[in-house]
């Protein structure tokens, strides 16, 4: 479909933005690369949703399809060794979203070059997708009401799935997932005479052994649920207890009442705990992504277009990852996909420091959006 210039210079647009990271709502290099693209190949572009959002159309009238990627890095330090790595400190391409966006501009171009004789392609280039919600934020802004969509899609690449194969679910697909702070405050003192402080250690840890326990203790096998402590912060030398002690994490379910009783234990532990301690805790909880939930009609349009590619579409479990793609399907009915990207040899997996998008894929993920196109705009 593709001749090979124009694989290269797919190519040299995911290594360019993989150099030149940006972090949530700071996209501002990639999105104005990403806008020149689209304008010369004739599509109408928008900007400014989210403040580094780009939008752009080709076609008129309904059906309306739209295909999403994300834009954004994270706030890793890159250690993958390859010649197109970071320029940028701290900052890396480690989820692939340089190789999401490469794959739909491959697609815009030659979209573009066949023309929309029916209905409208709507291609949404997204900021914040880590952990800020841009995919909120636009819908905030008015991207659904000023470009109404009848369904819409997104790839992610998926360094477990071997090359070749595509899997599209018909219900769940990433969990809900939120982040927790507690605060655990008392009296701190001298090492040497624990007596005289509170027990802000001891209920820090019981804390977060506990915390772990409620998916197992609470919430039936058969319903996925995770809760994980990832950091505990407290005291700064040998011979003093701590005043102060913070634990960190994060919470994820697919039940809506799974995510009720994980943020409800979490508060009673918490606080009957340090109280026995004689310590306070202070929770700060924050629901972060909804369930990623796919509609079955248009997973099944993803699989059979994906077959007739000749992929490999046998279904996979959900993830308990998550994605904020999740806002736009609340709103529209449409389909998360995975991507096979898997690489012989050392694979290091999304958010590794060392990982590194599979170019080989560029051209796979860019036919299937545009033959999904050409299927979902069929007379």
């Amino acid at each position: 479909m593709f001749d090979t210039a124009h694989i290269d210079d797919a190519v040299a647009w995911r290594r360019d933005f993989h150099r030149h990271p940006e972090l949530a709502f700071e996209e501002h290099r990639t999105s104005d690369r990403i806008a020149e693209l689209l304008s010369g190949w004739g599509w109408r572009v928008h900007r400014r949703l989210a403040g580094t959002g780009v939008v752009a159309q080709m076609g008129e009238g309904a059906p309306c399809i739209g295909l999403r990627a994300d834009i954004d890095a994270l706030p890793i330090t890159e250690a993958s060794g390859v010649a197109h790595a970071s320029t940028y400190a701290g900052k890396m391409h480690a989820c692939g979203h340089d190789g999401h966006t490469a794959m739909l501009l491959l697609a815009a171009r030659q979209i573009a070059q066949e023309g929309v004789a029916r209905g409208t392609v709507t291609l949404i280039f997204q900021p914040a997708e880590e952990n800020e919600g841009g995919a909120r934020v636009m819908i905030e802004e008015g991207l659904l009401r000023d470009f109404p969509l009848d369904s819409i899609y997104a790839i992610h690449n998926w360094p477990g799935l071997a090359p070749g194969r595509l899997v599209a679910r018909d219900d769940k697909m990433m969990a809900a997932f939120a982040v927790f702070d507690i605060e655990i405050a008392g009296q701190g003192g001298h090492g040497a005479m624990p007596e005289q402080s509170d027990g802000v250690i001891l209920a820090a840890s019981s804390i977060a052994a506990a915390l772990q326990d409620i998916p197992a203790r609470a919430i039936s096998p058969l319903e996925p649920a995770v809760l994980s402590v990832t950091q505990i912060h407290a005291g700064s030398t040998y011979n003093v207890c701590p005043d102060r002690a913070v634990i960190s994490g994060t919470a994820r379910w697919f039940d809506a009442s799974s995510g009720d009783v994980l943020e409800d234990r979490l508060h009673q532990i918490s606080r009957s705990v340090a109280e026995a301690q004689g310590c306070n805790a202070r929770i700060d909880y924050q629901r972060r992504y909804p369930a990623t939930i796919n509609a079955a009609p248009q997973a099944a349009l993803a699989r059979q277009v994906a077959q007739d590619m000749g992929l490999d579409t046998t279904t996979a479990h959900p993830s308990m990852a998550s994605e904020d793609f999740a806002f736009m399907l609340e709103e529209v009915p449409g389909a998360y996909l995975w991507l096979g990207t898997a690489r012989a040899g050392e694979n290091p997996g999304l958010h590794s420091p060392k990982f590194d998008f599979n170019d080989a894929v560029l051209p796979v993920g860019a036919e299937f959006w545009v033959r999904l196109v050409r299927h979902s705009l069929a007379g």
